[in-house]
């Protein structure tokens, strides 16, 4: 059975990472986050006072050269932790003034270009599940299996509250709303790669679907393409 690259897109808090993770783990596959990738850049821009009102993109840009991005597996979670020069911060992207910031990185086309050619590196060999905005259509266009989610509007917010309740974030559901809206608007609308259903995806709505189901129904489209 020859190995095979799997891009998932899709808007905010449709569960793509985790139906990228369970696929991954199913077929002994090796799991990409790229929007965790997006996150540290502006983790790093963020800790460098690069947002003042709005981004400066020339500071940023000057400074991509110090961002050292690396992935490393994590027993206990079961998955890989983010490592931004040296230190993990697996935590700290996943915070609410990340997710607030973070469409506005990957905007500019210096970090994408960056974040894109790692990518495209990472899957050279095949056995790679990777999730994003723009990975079957820049990352792996001729990625064997392509996969686009999407899910009702109410349903990603529930999500993306109850998951940021969890870890502790005080938070309302209007903000969650608001942050989602603003994060569709700017991925659909970027100049650079913007966030588009590629001609040969196959559309993945999991707004009345379990983890479960959604599951089964990818790996049954992943073997079928195997």
């Amino acid at each position: 059975m020859s190995k095979i690259n799997i891009a998932i897109d899709g808007y905010s808090s449709c569960g793509k990472s985790t139906l990228a993770k369970r696929l991954a783990q199913s077929l002994s596959y090796v799991f990409i986050d790229t929007g965790a990738m997006y996150r540290a850049v502006t983790l790093f821009a963020l800790q460098n006072g690069y947002f003042n009102n709005k981004l400066s993109v020339d500071s940023l840009i000057f400074d991509l050269n110090k961002v050292n991005i690396s992935f490393q597996y994590n027993a206990e979670r079961q998955a890989s932790d983010v490592i931004l020069n040296g230190v993990n911060v697996e935590n700290e992207i996943r915070t609410m003034e990340v997710s607030n910031h973070v469409s506005e990185i990957a905007e500019v086309k210096e970090v994408r270009k960056k974040l894109v050619a790692l990518q495209q590196e990472m899957g050279r060999q095949k056995g790679v599940v990777m999730d994003g905005r723009d990975i079957g259509t820049v990352v792996f266009p001729k990625a064997e299996l392509k996969i686009f989610m999407t899910a009702d509007d109410e349903v990603r917010a529930m999500r993306r509250f109850d998951e940021l309740r969890q870890e502790g974030d005080s938070i309302s559901l209007a903000e969650v709303r608001e942050n989602l809206k603003k994060r569709d608007h700017i991925d659909t609308h970027r100049k650079e790669d913007p966030l588009r259903q590629a001609e040969d995806a196959i559309v993945l709505d999991n707004s009345n679907l379990n983890q479960e189901q959604q599951f089964e129904l990818a790996l049954r489209w992943a073997n079928e393409r195997m």
